[in-house]
């Protein structure tokens, strides 16, 4: 079945939707002007129930069906939180916020759902119920989690959850996805070496914190070439560098190095922490110093389930004619935490020759928008279909 005509006819309404979202950014849970659109749009179309506050400022919109005679629900989430970057496309719907923008696409995920939520309550041609959901904070904010912990998936008796995100590199319209681990789990170190300050040119009186962490950024990339197993997957970057004085004679008391760390299984995820440990404050102990060492987990892998997965593709196949196997992701993505309670599957749309995400000139291609529509729809349509 190929993109739905109702789409096509809508496509106009949700592109001025989605353009209002990119000229109005927010950041984190801060989406109170989104949800309250999006809240708006929901009790327009018609929606049984509507929802806000859950997961701080989360909305879920309820639609049941003409028929309900096995009470299956299905829940189609939807991220609505932009980035604080400063945006450089030069359309003449960006940015209204300094140092706020839609980098990733996420005002085209709520407006695609909101298409599909339209749909769906204009129609109703299924047998259960669909739950709509938007949430806020997933760059970052683990609003996915929070939802989950106010009782969403248990409230409104959700027994799969499905999301997408767009791509760009991909044609606009066609899709990719993989079963089993998809998108990286994402951790975050802080390590403060101290030693012992004093002048550049007596270094024999120092303990040398500047050598110490140079040695450390060195020797953590050791993990993914001396203790990981090849075939597993491990990413440790060092990403900030920062002594404690900016004179050109001092040898610094202190210095502190940042990074991420990105995994694709919990044991390998279990290992980069033990390591990190074990390998800064071995340095730090060689050169007469210490480290103070915090290592924050972040989102977990992202876990495609098996079932839920070959049909959302096929799903897809009728869609765009087609469906490829998706690369894994080192990237986070919070829809993780969803997965880890419902079975589900998470989906890429192709979003054309663009900018990548979180790139200052990246925009959403509106012209994604029917594929991405019918693909919710039919997920409802074909998984509970009218009896």
């Amino acid at each position: 079945m190929p993109v739905k005509n109702r789409f096509a006819e809508l496509q106009d309404e949700i592109t001025a939707w989605r353009r209002d979202l990119h000229e109005n950014p927010e950041i984190l849970f801060e989406t109170h002007r989104t949800s309250a659109l999006v809240a708006e749009k929901l009790q327009a179309f018609g929606c049984d129930e509507v929802v806000t506050g859950i997961g701080r400022t989360g909305v879920v919109g309820v639609i049941r069906g003409k028929s309900d005679t096995r009470g299956r629900v299905i829940g189609l989430r939807a991220d609505m939180d932009a980035l604080p970057i400063h945006e450089q496309t030069g359309v003449d719907y960006a940015s209204k916020t300094p140092g706020a923008m839609h980098a990733c696409g996420h005002d085209g995920h709520t407006a695609m759902l909101l298409g599909a939520a339209k749909y769906l309550a204009e129609t109703r041609n299924f047998d259960g119920t669909v739950v709509v959901i938007f949430q806020p904070a997933e760059e970052g904010g683990g609003g996915g989690r929070e939802m989950c912990q106010d009782g969403m998936m248990e409230r409104f008796g959700i027994d799969e959850v499905y999301g997408m995100h767009n791509w760009p590199g991909k044609p606009v319209g066609s899709f990719a996805i993989r079963t089993g681990p998809f998108f990286a789990a994402t951790d975050q170190f802080d390590i403060w070496f101290e030693g012992l300050g004093g002048h550049a040119a007596k270094p024999h009186e120092t303990v040398d914190t500047t050598v110490m962490a140079a040695q450390a950024v060195l020797a953590l990339q050791t993990i993914a070439s001396r203790n990981a197993d090849p075939v597993d997957r491990v990413v440790v970057s060092v990403t900030s560098f920062e002594t404690s004085s900016k004179a050109f004679n001092v040898i610094p008391q202190k210095v502190q190095i940042k990074g991420t760390v990105r995994t694709m299984s919990p044991e390998m995820r279990a290992l980069a922490e033990k390591r990190i440990k074990e390998i800064c404050d071995g340095i730090a102990a060689t050169f007469g110093g210490k480290a103070d060492i915090r290592y924050i987990r972040g989102y977990p892998v992202m876990v495609n389930h098996d079932e839920q997965t070959e049909f959302a593709a096929s799903v897809a196949r009728k869609v765009s004619g087609g469906c490829e196997e998706a690369p894994l992701v080192m990237g986070g993505e919070d829809f993780a935490y969803m997965l880890e309670e419902r079975p589900g599957a998470y989906i890429l749309v192709g979003n054309g020759d663009t900018a990548a995400v979180h790139h200052p000139e990246y925009d959403f291609n509106d012209e994604a928008i029917p594929a991405g529509c019918s693909w919710w729809a039919e997920i409802v349509e074909q998984r509970m279909p009218a009896a």
